[in-house]
Order: structure tokens, then C-alpha cells, then sequence
């Protein structure tokens, strides 16, 4: 995973929110983060909650949201950092608006 400032898909400058969209927008990456927003959960709780993600997949994606900063692993299991809480918060809105906007459809 790039950190700001190199270059990623879509992005030859590596600006912040491009290196984040880009994260994000790796599959299963979303649905970690919004699995993780209540309690840790282990390794096969997560990958039960991402409707069977492969295991392989899975650990790729930890690995980029912990070397991110996003995600740590504890005693508990898997847990959102506070930087992974403060993006997960940001989250809930976008949610809502989410279902607005399926409901017009």
C-alpha cells in the first residue's frame, strides 16, 4: 500500500485523499472497516461477518489497513485504530445517505 505522496491508481501525485480512495477501493477493504466499527472481532469472526471473504484476500487487506494505520490486532482480535474509528465514523453518513438515495431508485 502507498503512503501519501507516491503515486496510485489514478493519482501520478499520491495526494492523501487519492492514496485513501485507492485503499478503499480495494475489495473486501470497506467491509473490514465497517465489520470492525463495533467490537474487535478474530480472524474467522471478521471473515464470517464478510459473507466468507477467502482467507488469502483477507489477510491482504488487514495487512494494507494495519500498515495504514487503520486497523491494529490485539488479544481480542481485530480492531479499528483511532484513526480507523475517526474513517468509520465518517462512514455513518454516507451510509445514511446510501439508503436515501437506494430508496429513490
Amino acid at each position: 500500500m502507498a503512503p501519501p505522496k507516491k503515486p496510485v491508481r489514478g493519482s501520478r501525485t499520491g495526494r492523501p485523499i487519492m492514496v485513501l480512495l485507492d485503499a478503499l477501493g480495494r475489495r473486501w477493504a470497506l467491509r473490514v472497516l465497517w465489520e470492525l466499527r463495533g467490537a474487535p472481532l478474530t480472524f474467522r469472526a471478521l471473515q464470517d461477518a464478510c459473507d466468507d471473504a477467502s482467507p488469502s484476500v483477507l489477510n491482504d487487506r488487514l495487512a494494507e489497513l494495519r500498515a495504514l494505520g487503520l486497523v491494529d490486532a490485539g488479544d481480542d482480535g481485530y480492531t479499528l485504530t483511532t484513526d480507523g474509528r475517526e474513517l468509520g465514523a465518517m462512514l455513518v453518513p454516507l451510509d445514511r445517505w446510501a439508503t436515501r438515495w437506494a430508496a429513490r431508485r
